[in-house]
């Protein structure tokens, strides 16, 4: 049923779009009949309102991967530079659950490391028809060039941030683990949860040993139900990583790797001595950087799914 309901919703926009066209050309095709330049501002604007729900309902077309419509978690570390990358991250995190918010997507976080001036890393569950499709291309360094709030000389800072996207996976994906891999490590959450939270060892890091992956949850009371969210997490990073090593001989994956290595940004956010956000690997570029900061991140967005489409199609 949830697979009916998910096609019923990708379907009926493109029925209703090809009705509207049809009224529309029955439309024209009256005034011409009538010679009735009366209608042409009207058909003009309807013109434009269709043209835009058509490139909206196309960027579907563009996510056609196994798990693309799945939901996603997605990563935050802050770089090197201390106050001013970890307030980066936070800067980060909030555009991120802004956008989510936009798309009446729901959100929880699973896992947060609170440090100086903002965050050092922090995990968060994104779910809602195509998060993962929509945000996959979200992962690399993200660099912002500003006047630091933090430097009493006003000077200018350059800061690195690493944004990394994994998908949630449904029953019809199967990722084995052997728990004899995995090492469990439990500890006490600290900050906010309440007494129990931080007075027993809730939070949970599991390390998958044969590929060095970590993951932790310390957003539940439970520790129970926070193993049950890091074999979630795991899993999907396994999936990532076993889809990469399937990969690794295929020169379009070695460039694309080398992209979102930590010396490779993919996207810089200049706040001085102008305003820009411009994005290295489709060369979108927008000068409303607050915008972009409150979560209108679609233009980026859209415009890396036809990159890596037209790519994918040489």
């Amino acid at each position: 049923m949830g697979e009916i309901k998910a096609l019923k919703r990708r379907y009926e926009p493109w029925k209703d779009l090809v009705a509207d066209i049809e009224d529309l050309d029955v439309l024209c095709e009256m005034a011409g009949e009538e010679k009735d330049e009366s209608q042409g501002g009207e058909i003009e604007k309807t013109l434009g309102d269709l043209s835009a729900r058509y490139e909206k309902q196309n960027v579907y077309e563009l996510m056609g991967g196994e798990v693309d419509k799945n939901g996603c978690y997605l990563t935050i570390h802050a770089g090197a530079g201390g106050t001013e990358a970890c307030d980066w991250s936070h800067m980060l995190y909030r555009m991120y659950l802004r956008w989510a918010e936009r798309k009446s997507f729901s959100i929880e976080e699973e896992d947060s490391q609170e440090a100086e001036g903002g965050i050092k890393t922090a995990t968060v569950k994104i779910e809602g028809d195509y998060a993962y499709g929509y945000l996959k291309g979200e992962s690399g360094v993200h660099r912002l060039v500003r006047i630091s709030p933090f430097d009493a000389n006003s000077r200018r800072h350059t800061s690195f941030s690493s944004v990394y996207v994994f998908p949630m996976l449904d029953d019809s994906i199967q990722v084995d683990i052997k728990m004899e891999d995995v090492r469990v490590d439990t500890f006490r959450a600290g900050g906010k949860g309440g007494q129990h939270q931080n007075k027993t060892d809730s939070a949970v890091r599991f390390t998958h040993l044969p590929t060095g992956i970590v993951v932790a949850c310390r957003s539940e009371r439970s520790q129970t139900l926070n193993r049950a969210t890091c074999m979630n997490m795991l899993k999907a990073q396994l999936y990532e990583y076993y889809q990469r090593e399937k990969e690794k001989d295929n020169e379009k994956f070695a460039q694309e790797k080398k992209d979102i290595s930590w010396g490779n940004q993919i996207r810089s956010y200049v706040f001085q001595p102008y305003t820009m956000v411009k994005d290295y690997r489709t060369k979108t570029e927008m000068g409303n950087i607050q915008a972009v900061m409150d979560g209108d991140i679609d233009p980026f967005i859209e415009e890396y799914l036809r990159f890596a489409w037209k790519n994918s199609q040489k």
